[in-house]
């Protein structure tokens, strides 16, 4: 067996049993995959288009998780006044609570050395990155690496909608725009 093909069957093993533990109290793995990105995402990426690219789903799809989410008291829904049609989601108390809760492969990864669990990350990032360059699929980075952001303040500003950014906004993910 190829080394390639074997990396890929232990990562979709990995999956399998997170996504297992997904399945507690009222929700599903979907559910609890839509609330972690939720609670990394920056005010800008937190619209139903963001998180179905973002975990590789239909809008459709995404838009009911959501709205479940926001019925299961999960999750609060903010429509723009400036555009009623533009929605953005964001953790309530319970759904805080929910992704704070223990996990077997966050507790395994963490027993693993530093220098191991770096490695891992690391070679799992270019992995993601090829496979989406490959897939023509979406890249999310950090608010601060973005070509849009300028350290000009405290939290930072984003360029390209011209807005400031909240106090903790710019260690959260965005969209990762290539070229300002």
């Amino acid at each position: 067996m190829k080394n390639d093909h074997g990396i890929r069957i232990l990562i979709n093993r990995l999956a399998r049993i997170d996504s297992a533990t997904g399945w507690t109290g009222s929700l599903n793995p979907t559910q609890r995959a839509a609330l972690e990105y939720l609670s990394e995402a920056n005010q800008f990426s937190r619209s139903p288009s963001h998180v179905s690219e973002y975990l590789g789903t239909t809008r459709g799809t995404m838009s009911q998780t959501l709205k479940a989410l926001v019925r299961k008291g999960y999750a609060t829904e903010h429509r723009q006044k400036s555009d009623l049609r533009s929605i953005s989601y964001e953790l309530s108390k319970a759904g805080l609570a929910a992704v704070t809760e223990p996990n077997p492969i966050e507790d395994a990864i963490g027993n693993l050395p530093a220098g191991v669990q770096d490695a891992l990350k690391n070679g799992l990032r270019q992995s993601l990155k090829l496979a989406l360059e490959a897939n023509g699929g979406q890249s999310f980075g950090k608010c601060k690496t973005c070509a849009y952001h300028d350290a000009i303040s405290k939290n930072g500003f984003c360029t390209l909608l011209r807005l400031g950014l909240e106090p903790g906004e710019k260690d959260k993910i965005c969209i990762e725009h290539k070229e300002a």
